[in-house]
């Protein structure tokens, strides 16, 4: 379970609200409502991509942060990529979610409000709430911080009734949001389209049978490569007629031979949990690579879009 020591805010408004940040002025928390709230019809359209992405967050990370601002909604993983570790930003617009949204940043410059959390704590939540009538989400204190679902439920009597969770959080001060920022994408050396992600998730479960480490190549030809070298064996997967994203090959194509492969050896757990963590395949899945440095996978699926980056090793 996480911390909820570390960064408890002082203070309470007269609703017994918290406001993050610390002080001693009147604090309130933000509230959010999600679509369904103030309403009778089915949550259906909703919840599911909701569910859907607090699944694939709880694969991709134990334990992530949860930025809250009045335009958008970040789930963030902030590993130190020097240090060999990955990066994650997944980014959903509030209102394509929520019905209504209220929220009460740290001051106007800094409106914004960062949680960490479990990820599979708030996937469990969602994943009670696929039936619901309608589903409210708010920030509460219980003794501690905590990130409160409550869920209204038909039975089969057609009477409703409430189902809460309590997800404990951490509040993170101000001072260290300077790094859980997104990240500066790189300059790539060469930008392509990804195969289906189900297909590849298929093949590097096999090569990791093989090898912990994989090498992925690319070039401005469409060509996609996924290689292990071992001393006994060598198992090279081609995938040809990709694409290349039309601004990426102009930029490139100036000085870079189309037929040039760039290169990039990392380690493959890390690239299997990125692929078991896709649900769904997305509607626009491309590869970034920076030869011998870093791979950064750029994935949007509906109202959603998620940013991976992958360290070379050293």
């Amino acid at each position: 379970m996480t911390s909820v020591s570390e960064g408890f805010p002082r203070g309470t408004s007269r609703q017994g609200g918290l406001r993050p940040g610390g002080g001693t002025r009147p604090m309130q928390w933000s509230q959010l409502f999600c679509p369904g709230t103030l309403a009778v019809l089915p949550a259906d359209s909703w919840l599911y991509p909701a569910a859907g992405v607090s699944a694939m967050i709880a694969k991709l990370a134990k334990t992530c942060t949860l930025r809250i601002s009045p335009q958008k909604l970040n789930f963030i993983l902030s590993d130190k990529v020097a240090s060999g570790g990955v990066s994650m930003w997944c980014e959903l617009e509030q209102e394509n979610f929520f019905r209504e949204f209220q929220m009460e940043g740290v001051s106007a410059e800094n409106n914004a409000i960062y949680l960490e959390l479990m990820s599979e704590n708030l996937s469990r939540a969602l994943k009670t709430a696929q039936n619901a009538r309608a589903l409210k989400i708010k920030l509460t204190n219980k003794h501690f911080p905590c990130l409160t679902v409550s869920i209204e439920l038909l039975s089969v009597s057609s009477s409703s009734r409430i189902v809460t969770h309590d997800i404990p959080v951490k509040v993170i001060p101000r001072k260290l949001w300077k790094d859980l920022q997104e990240p500066t994408v790189p300059v790539s050396d060469v930008s392509i389209y990804l195969p289906v992600l189900r297909t590849m998730k298929s093949i590097v479960e096999k090569m990791k049978n093989i090898s912990n480490h994989l090498i992925i190549e690319a070039n401005l030809s469409g060509e996609l490569n996924l290689k292990i070298e071992t001393e006994l064996v060598c198992v090279t997967t081609h995938f040809k007629d990709l694409g290349n994203p039309p601004s990426a090959s102009e930029d490139a194509s100036r000085d870079r031979d189309p037929e040039q492969m760039a290169e990039v050896h990392i380690d493959i757990r890390k690239l299997l949990q990125f692929l078991a963590g896709q649900q769904v395949n997305p509607t626009k899945a491309v590869c970034n690579i920076v030869s011998n440095k870093i791979v950064h996978f750029d994935l949007l699926h509906e109202d959603v879009s998620l940013q991976y980056f992958i360290p070379a090793f050293s």
